[in-house]
């Protein structure tokens, strides 16, 4: 079901916590889940000695999945039609990440109303990880 376009206007926001302390547990998983094996993302001494980083750190596309739900939570995931981000920063094990989703633009398009949706995820320290962007159907 779809977000009813009478219920939404340009400016409205929606946050969303989506992760409060990520765990490198949720690393591996994602690995596993992923096939992204990286090392980046589970080898401390690998990622400080080669890569020159102070430690692992997430999986872009996890943190652009995480950040996902921020809209389709909102609008549903059926009514998504386009979705993409910029990778601003890394992320932590340890971080907390918080979404906000606005609506920038509402129109018409084949025969319907879609919304133009802006998505900023940041850490705990106010550190923007992600920016992005989606298009949505609305109903009505």
């Amino acid at each position: 079901m779809a977000l009813n376009a009478s219920d939404v206007k340009v400016g409205d926001t929606r946050e969303l916590q989506l992760v409060e302390d990520l765990k490198r547990t949720q690393l591996v998983m994602y690995s596993g889940a992923s096939g992204d094996y990286n090392p980046l993302h589970s080898d401390d001494k690998y990622t400080k000695e080669v890569a020159g980083y102070p430690g692992v750190f997430a999986h872009g596309m996890l943190t652009m999945g995480m950040t996902g739900r921020a809209i389709t939570e909102w609008v549903g995931v059926a009514n998504v039609k386009k979705y993409g981000v910029r990778f601003t920063n890394q992320v932590w094990p340890g971080d907390s990440l918080t979404a906000k989703a606005t609506i920038v633009d509402i129109r018409d398009e084949d025969g319907g109303k879609v919304a133009e949706i802006s998505v900023e995820t940041k850490n705990q320290d106010g550190t923007t990880v992600i920016t992005g962007s989606a298009t949505a159907r609305l109903d009505g």
